[in-house]
């Protein structure tokens, strides 16, 4: 079955901000798990918020931490204000908590192999944060799902396979299979625990299944997926089969298929992808909607929804993952691996609507569709969530939603893991800050800036997308800005490249200068490039020799024109600089002359600090100068602001005069404006004619990044 394209359209259409009395939901709040730790705790373990569930009364968020072998409690009273109430030791490997009451039920794996695996459901007293209970699964468990009326709970046992062995495929024994376990005034029945018998169903690997997640209807039965038979069953609550059936494949056509370093072109085809279904999540008592994550041989990259007998009522095809590239979270370096991969689930009636939320794992997106008709599901908003979102929770009475995003890039010194918030209200949605429009395919990892007329403004791409130098035009009159031009950067009518793109200035005929970065180690020279209105690059300018005595990679961040002079500024120190010293570069355009002058850079513990950006209006060049830190390590991100009239270039072997820096304003507040975590590349500023000043952050491709791209305005200079 193909995608539905108008779906696209009308998605679109409502992130634009049309003026509607629609409520959506915008980020209120975020929890990074090493918050959680106790005092003296080690700070630099990793950590993971996986799974999340929500207390009864709406107040508590617990997930669980596979990393720390911990549950993780949230105190939300104040939603925009999350507290840590601490981890729980469960003694294993945390799957799934659920709560009823007081007392949660955490699925825990504590296998000593792929071939004797073993777990426990253990009973939590969250009053007292002590293991109360546990019962012996007989296996290692996944999912855990409660019955909406607390009768029983339903245990996923999945006995996963070990990837490196045997090519990774099924099948690998032994089995798995579900139980059930009844409550019984609010304690689990260890006694009462019902294994039910999954082999011989499937027609993939029928010998071996492998649940992976459940989730039980108000009518009490247990919707199964087998992701890697590539199978769902249906089960009552006393275990008999109601029903059972393929997840079957999709014919997928528009997509990325090819990891080409840095070039997104939705042309490519897979027929018959078979879908290997993730979460499942009941809808009604007779629809339920899955996400079809692929993993061994299928993804199909988007969700579906069946009926309990099989029948497929909706099936989004690429459109989601079309509608994730428009706002810059197209994952490129997984267009040869399931593309946005879709993982997570979660169901809810929030505001009077019924409301499916699919979480993207490598796009790092909470979607957000309205199935009031489950045969027509209407896309309505696309969440920004932190890196790889693998859980999500929804509290109706509260108009609330959590989501739980599992990586940790503590040992890179970049994002950790995080627990977002948000909320649902009257307010238009503050994200996407930018989007591509029709015409525009995809966009990311925007670099340097520069204002055309009126409030357009042009951007460029880095080199992460090194086979795809794009210069970008964008209407900054909107809300949210949109891109409605991408124009390809040539060379010899082919996709330039050994390109950094770092920055763009006007070049007063038409067309531009670009900045490319450079690294001489990979043989991508420090240069500044003219290229015509159609992309060509025209002329190419390197550094002379006499400046490169000292070079390190670290170079052009940013390009701006000042009278007949083109100026560039260094990223970091070169080898010939003074610690704490950068340079301003000088081009004059017409005597063809280089020279350079100092700039002092800001201290700051912790990390690099460096230039991202120069502009000039009126008397003055605005620089950007920021560390290389995110979220609560971030210090300097900030705008300061030279006199034209200090840029005097000595040339190469002179002392280079000291330019003096005022500071214009402190943007690391506007990184913290959707209540997210502070980005660490600020990397464009641009002013318009009327002094206008827009920034703009660099996604990093989508790269070990959670792919937001904030686009703001400063207002007047």
């Amino acid at each position: 079955m193909r995608s539905f394209p108008l779906m696209l359209t009308s998605a679109l259409a409502l992130m634009a901000g049309a003026a509607t009395a629609e409520q959506y939901f915008n980020r209120i709040a975020s929890f990074a798990t090493p918050t959680n730790m106790a005092a003296g705790e080690d700070t630099k373990r990793v950590t993971s918020a996986e799974i999340i569930s929500v207390s009864e009364d709406g107040m508590t968020l617990i997930y669980t931490d596979s990393p720390l072998g911990v549950v993780g409690l949230i105190d939300i009273t104040d939603p925009a204000k999350p507290a840590p109430k601490g981890n729980i030791d469960v003694d294993g490997e945390p799957t799934t908590a659920v709560i009823l009451g007081q007392t949660a039920f955490v699925g825990v794996n504590t296998s000593e192999s792929y071939t004797a695996p073993s777990g426990a459901l253990r009973t939590v007293d969250l009053a007292t944060a002590k293991i109360t209970a546990s019962c012996d699964l007989g296996g290692q468990p996944d999912a855990v799902a409660k019955a909406p009326d607390g009768s029983f709970i339903a245990v996923a046992i999945e006995n996963e396979r070990d990837e490196d062995a045997g090519d990774g495929r099924v099948p690998q024994m032994p089995a798995g299979f579900v139980v059930t376990l009844p409550l019984v005034n609010g304690a689990v029945d260890c006694a009462g625990m019902k294994k039910i018998d999954l082999t011989g169903i499937a027609a993939v690997a029928g010998e071996d299944p492998e649940p992976e997640f459940v989730d039980i209807s108000a009518a009490g039965e247990i919707a199964v997926t087998l992701q890697e038979n590539n199978h769902i069953v249906v089960l009552s609550k006393d275990g008999a089969v109601v029903s059972h059936f393929s997840a079957g494949a999709v014919d997928l056509d528009g997509i990325d298929t090819k990891d080409e370093r840095g070039a997104i072109r939705f042309k490519d085809a897979q027929p018959g992808r078979l879908r290997e279904p993730d979460a499942v999540q009941w809808i009604d008592n007779d629809h339920f909607a899955v996400a079809n994550e692929g993993d061994m041989d299928g993804g199909s990259r988007g969700w579906t929804i069946f009926a309990k007998d099989g029948t497929v009522v909706y099936e989004s095809g690429n459109s989601l993952e079309l509608a994730i590239a428009k706002i810059g979270h197209y994952p490129d370096k997984r267009s040869d691996a399931k593309g946005v991969e879709p993982e997570g689930l979660e169901f809810a009636v929030m505001g009077g609507t019924p409301m499916l939320f699919v979480l993207t794992e490598r796009a790092s997106i909470a979607a957000v569709y309205d199935i009031t008709d489950p045969k027509a599901p209407v896309l309505k908003q696309l969440l920004p969530s932190g890196v790889s979102p693998e859980g999500a929770v929804a509290i109706p009475a509260r108009g609330l939603l959590a989501t739980a995003n599992e990586v940790d890039f503590i040992e890179d010194g970049t994002s950790r893991s995080h627990v977002m918030i948000y909320a649902l209200s009257d307010a238009a949605p503050a994200y996407p800050m930018i989007m591509a429009d029709e015409g525009v395919a995809s966009f990311g990892a925007l670099s340097g800036m520069v204002a055309g007329e009126g409030k357009t403004i042009y951007a460029v791409n880095d080199s992460f997308y090194g086979f795809q130098p794009t210069i970008f035009t964008i209407d900054a009159s909107t809300k949210p800005a949109k891109i409605t031009k991408a124009l390809e950067v040539t060379r010899a009518g082919m996709p330039a490249q050994k390109l950094d793109l770092e920055g763009i200035a006007l070049d007063g005929k038409g067309g531009f200068w670009v900045a490319s970065e450079g690294d001489l180690a990979k043989l991508v020279p420090h240069a500044i490039l003219n290229v015509n209105a159609k992309g060509e690059i025209k002329q190419e300018i390197g550094v002379p020799a006499a400046y490169l005595a000292g070079e390190k990679r670290f170079g052009f961040e940013g390009i701006t024109q000042v009278g007949g002079k083109l100026w560039m500024a260094v990223q970091r120190e070169w080898g010939d600089d003074p610690k704490g010293m950068v340079k301003l570069m000088a081009y004059d355009i017409e005597a063809k002359e280089w020279g350079a002058v100092h700039y002092p850079l800001s201290k700051v513990n912790g990390g690099w600090i460096g230039l991202s950006e120069i502009t000039a209006h009126g008397d003055y060049v605005y620089i950007v100068e920021r560390d290389n830190q995110i979220g609560a390590a971030a210090v300097e991100k900030k705008l300061y602001r030279v006199p034209v009239a200090q840029l005097v270039p000595a040339k190469a072997g002179e002392t280079l005069p000291v330019v003096t820096k005022e500071l214009v304003r402190d943007l690391l507040p506007d990184l913290m404006q959707l209540n997210g975590y502070a980005m660490d590349k600020i990397e464009g500023f641009a002013i318009t004619a009327d002094g206008e000043g827009f920034a703009v952050t660099d996604n990093d491709g989508v790269d070990d990044a959670s792919g937001e791209t904030l686009f703001w305005s400063i207002g007047k200079m």
